[in-house]
């Protein structure tokens, strides 16, 4: 978790590439095993995302109806209780020509353990014609200031 955290920082300029959010675990968000359920780390994500636009874009972009989830994987790699303080760390690993990945990890506020690694696929779409469309500049500069490296 530390490797990540000094990749994602250490950027000419300075400033974290990273974006994070808290989620504390819910009893409804957990299965009969006691441990969060599968399900619930893709509204982790998806609260993620959305902070991270809400943050880092405008009101003015309106981005959150610019894109739509194109793809998505987690990979679960230790479990999660109920009560468990998360963090969501995300960042952009690539920018196309209408479309853009973002990388997650969640993990353990307290001790640091990843819990989960997950990315999606974000296209830039227009729902009135329901087609996909080319990343507009001043959204690309945007996303561009926050692009990192695996």
């Amino acid at each position: 978790m530390g490797h990540l955290v000094k990749i994602l920082t250490g950027r000419k300029g300075g400033g974290s590439l990273t974006h994070q959010v808290d989620v504390r675990v819910r009893f409804c968000e957990t299965d009969m095993a006691g441990h969060v359920n599968n399900t619930s780390y893709f509204i982790y994500l998806e609260e993620a995302r959305g902070n991270f636009f809400r943050d880092h874009f405008p009101e003015h972009l309106d981005s959150v109806g610019r894109f739509i989830l194109a793809s998505t994987k987690c990979d679960y790699v230790s479990q999660g209780y109920f009560g468990q303080q998360l963090a969501i760390q995300s960042w952009i690993t690539n920018i196309g020509n209408k479309s853009f990945r973002f990388n997650h990890h969640i993990h353990d506020r307290e001790t640091g353990k990843i819990i989960a690694e997950a990315e999606a696929t974000i296209v830039h779409f227009n729902y009135e014609k329901q087609k996909s469309e080319p990343i507009p500049d001043e959204l690309r500069a945007l996303l561009e200031q926050h692009l990192a490296f695996n």
